[in-house]
């Protein structure tokens, strides 16, 4: 089993509470992305990243001298994100940490996917980026373009399991690849509300369901969840599994 999960756009640098124990498996990719910026002007890439201008004056700055392969930080501790305060990696204990480095795995706009220990640099590239690219004869608009089908091949060869523990802006570098012996099981946090015709519906607030992503991650190491239907025992933050509202690969939580 494996959990997917998104990044965060607050990076920090951590280079002595955990060791890193590996590189990111598509760094030449990752280096192809860094030489593009590079090669924007301060606006261009003010406008790549959609930010305001302390955040373009830092991330253009950053990129100029990064170096892909030193000052490196661990995945798991580089992003400073809600789900990932919630996740709380600085306090898991070795066996909580170990089954994080064999089931979660991070995906990247830049980095493509990363194993929690895989040292990366902060940097900003969110996947909806619209980039122009040409690589191979064709030009990618787009990182859902440049990465295609190799984030999904690269968890599938590891497990053909997959919990989408993403937002929908990530989960899309996976999901439109999967392959028929794949089960992708789709995880729902929210609360019952009702529509003006009377009619119940679940409503997800983005907020909890990153706290509720974090809180999962976590529960799962803590257990040391092996498959899926683990993850039905669940019920931090007051959320609790609902067998009325959830299918086969879709499991609701509902608060």
């Amino acid at each position: 089993m494996k959990l997917i999960i998104s990044p965060a756009k607050k990076m920090n640098m951590e280079e002595d509470l955990l060791e890193v124990r590996s590189l990111p498996v598509f760094l030449d990719r990752t280096q192809i992305l860094l030489d593009y910026m590079r090669g924007l002007d301060r606006n261009q890439a003010k406008a790549l990243w959609k930010c305001n201008d302390a955040i373009a004056d830092l991330n253009y700055t950053r990129i100029q001298s990064m170096d892909l392969h030193s000052r490196l930080t661990p995945a798991i501790l580089a992003y400073e994100g809600i789900q990932y305060q919630y996740m709380a990696p600085n306090v898991m204990g070795k066996g909580e940490l170990d089954y994080i480095e064999k089931h979660l795995r991070i995906l990247s706009g830049f980095y493509g996917i990363l194993r929690p220990f895989d040292g990366v640099r902060p940097y900003r590239l969110e996947m909806q980026a619209r980039v122009c690219l040409k690589e191979g004869g064709r030009v990618c608009r787009d990182l859902y373009a440049f990465w295609g089908d190799s984030l999904y091949k690269e968890v599938a060869a590891e497990d053909k399991v997959i919990v989408n523990l993403a937002s929908k802006e990530y989960s899309r570098a996976v999901e439109p690849f999967l392959e028929p012996d794949t089960a992708f099981v789709q995880v729902i946090f929210g609360s019952l509300d009702t529509d003006k015709a009377g009619k119940k519906k679940i409503k997800a607030k983005a907020t909890e369901a990153k706290m509720a992503r974090g809180e999962m991650v976590r529960f799962l190491a803590r257990t040391g969840a092996k498959k899926p239907e683990d993850m039905k025992k669940f019920d931090g933050l007051g959320f609790a599994y609902s067998g009325a509202w959830s299918g086969e690969n879709t499991y609701v939580f509902l608060r």
